[in-house]
């Protein structure tokens, strides 16, 4: 299905029929990224009495229950409760149902920008010199979504152990830059847009979503972090339609599912 749209005096058409899905599937019982070492994604049929809920073991259906951490299984999107004491839910904050957007791949390197705790020489980080050098020719109204592919981008994201692997983050120069383009929801294929053990501090989240001391900030409810994703090299860098689907989730992150629609102009 095709579309014409018109946005910020830009006509463009977008073929709904061809997205292209960024998620990384929690496959239950099978393989997975985890974070942190938290048990794996799991599911087993539901057994109550005689009743057992999978049919090849005599059930009259197929009836599972389902266990899994979101933040560490896959592809998630959290919201400002994922870091403030007031209990804010992403499907609250996540108000918008197609997200102008731009895809960049960049590097994580060592650099000399700025973070807390230090950075150590071991640290990857994605830098604002370089997020700088691959949006300069952006239009801003693209910049409501942003979406970050680290390279090298290999397949073992998809199944990758943080633990034994440490992943790259962003500077704090970084995300101000980020914030001060006006970006309101950012991607990134990394677990997490801090260092993983980062004595708590969660200088990037604090800065995204501009709270101090786990204080709720209401000028920032509808920004929304998607970590784990999985961008494909055919996807090129540069302007998307985003569609960021979730589940009816009453909590900070839900596993997610962002689709990206190439657009045409006119």
């Amino acid at each position: 299905m095709k579309a014409k749209i018109s946005f910020n005096t830009l006509d463009f058409e977008v073929n709904f029929s061809k997205g292209n899905d960024i998620s990384i599937p929690i496959n239950f019982n099978g393989e997975q990224p985890n974070t942190y070492g938290v048990d794996i994604a799991t599911s087993k049929p539901y057994q109550d009495g005689q009743f057992i809920g999978d049919t090849r073991k005599g059930g009259p259906c197929n009836f599972e229950t389902y266990s899994f951490t979101p933040h560490c299984n896959g592809t998630h999107t959290e919201c400002i409760g994922h870091i403030t004491n007031e209990r804010v839910s992403v499907l609250t904050s996540l108000d918008q149902e197609m997200i102008p957007a731009t895809l960049v791949s960049v590097t994580p390197r060592n650099t000399t920008e700025n973070y807390t705790p230090d950075l150590n020489k071991e640290d990857l980080v994605i830098t604002k010199e370089d997020l700088e050098l691959q949006l300069k020719d952006i239009n801003p109204a693209f910049l409501q979504g942003l979406i970050i592919r680290t390279i090298p981008n290999l397949e073992n994201k998809k199944s990758r152990d943080y633990m034994k692997v440490s992943p790259a983050f962003f500077s704090i120069d970084a995300m101000e830059y980020i914030v001060s383009l006006g970006v309101v929801h950012l991607l990134v294929d990394t677990p997490s847009v801090d260092r993983l053990f980062d004595d708590g501090h969660l200088s990037a989240h604090n800065i995204f979503w501009e709270t101090k001391g786990k204080e709720f900030n209401p000028d920032t409810q509808n920004k929304t972090i998607t970590e784990m994703i999985f961008v494909l090299d055919s996807l090129e860098d540069g302007c998307y339609l985003l569609n960021l689907q979730i589940p009816a989730f009453v909590s900070d992150a839900a596993p997610s599912r962002p689709i990206l629609y190439k657009i045409n102009e006119l």
